[in-house]
């Protein structure tokens, strides 16, 4: 070990030998003033939020905290924070609303702003104007195809929805976000009280989860192409493939379900065997028909076990049972059993 020691000692003075002279004739090396660029950008920031806090002070000087809605707190939003230089003054949004400013000249009241986003004591503004000035800076991702979509066809503007001067915005909260959508979508909300339902009361799923409000390229504003690609996000064990594949499942998972609550588990929108008879119209024993109100049934059609007019006998393959009791597979297998989706 101490002859270990001696020859590290002896590598490194050999090692300071060679580099101490080659340093000797070098500049010295140049770092970079940290202190000095932070200083700058601190600068920098400081000029930028007193420029958009003069700009707001046109406004504030008047609309402060005495206004019924809180127009102070949007301060505490991502839309107040000053010192960001892309954050927005009171001016991007509602325009430069000079003769709002100006005061009453004529007599007749002080003018409205430029953009009116609600209704007070003027008008509110056309529902494109208003969403006109959120797109000018939240464009793109999610918001592509908000041009043509269900809201925006039918006047929904982005503040509608959206509570810009509130420092918690209802609808981007789990929590209270179907409290929003159902102020317009009211049968959804029975739907979600209804025996079988998704989390939605209880704050585990909310709309967005499913649906993207501001458009897509799939039906009723589904953030997937497909019903059934948006339900196997989370359902994944569904997806497939399977070997033997239910057709309807593959199609849509509506053809079954009801996505927003049912009375009948899991979210069916009838009870089997009923649900399954709605395509396979045929039952196992054919002799013996079963569905609703067969006890009061007179038949004498042949073909039916049916004679001197007494009333048919439901089927027990049918009646008050269920087609899952076998085929119990619905959504597809992988089981050698063949394709009759046996367990």
């Amino acid at each position: 070990m101490y002859f270990l020691k001696r020859l590290a000692v002896g590598a490194v003075l050999i090692l300071a030998s060679w580099v101490a002279p080659a340093l000797a004739g070098s500049p010295p090396i140049q770092l970079p003033d940290l202190g000095t660029n932070h200083s700058t950008s601190a600068q920098a920031s400081a000029a930028t939020a007193a420029d958009a806090l003069a700009q707001d002070a046109k406004c504030t000087r008047c609309h402060d905290e005495n206004e019924a809605k809180p127009i102070l707190s949007i301060y505490q939003t991502p839309h107040g924070v000053r010192g960001d230089a892309r954050t927005p003054t009171c001016q991007s949004c509602h325009g430069p609303s000079e003769k709002h400013l100006a005061g009453d000249k004529t007599g007749k009241g002080i003018p409205p702003p430029d953009v009116m986003f609600n209704k007070h004591d003027y008008p509110m503004s056309d529902a494109g104007d208003r969403s006109a000035v959120c797109l000018t800076c939240h464009k793109g991702t999610q918001r592509t195809h908000w041009d043509g979509s269900e809201h925006q066809t039918n006047g929904v503007a982005c503040n509608d929805c959206h509570k810009v001067h509130s420092a918690v915005d209802p609808v981007r909260n789990k929590l209270t976000q179907p409290e929003v959508c159902m102020t317009c979508h009211k049968d959804r909300r029975a739907d979600i009280h209804k025996v079988s339902h998704h989390p939605i009361g209880e704050g585990k799923v909310t709309c967005s989860d499913c649906h993207n409000p501001h458009g897509s390229t799939g039906p009723h504003l589904l953030k997937k192409a497909t019903v059934t690609e948006t339900c196997t996000t989370c359902h994944a064990e569904k997806r497939g493939p399977f070997l033997w594949e239910h057709q309807p499942v593959v199609e849509d998972c509506t053809n079954c379900h009801t996505p927003h609550g049912s009375n009948i588990p899991p979210l069916l929108k009838s009870r089997p065997p009923f649900l399954c008879s709605e395509c396979h119209d045929g039952p196992h024993a054919s002799s013996s028909p079963f569905g609703p109100g067969i006890g009061g049934l007179q038949s004498t059609m042949s073909g039916f076990g049916v004679s001197g007019g007494r009333a048919p006998s439901p089927s027990p393959t049918g009646a008050g049972r269920s087609c899952l009791n076998c085929h119990s597979m619905i959504h597809g297998s992988n089981s050698p059993a063949g394709a009759f989706l046996h367990r």
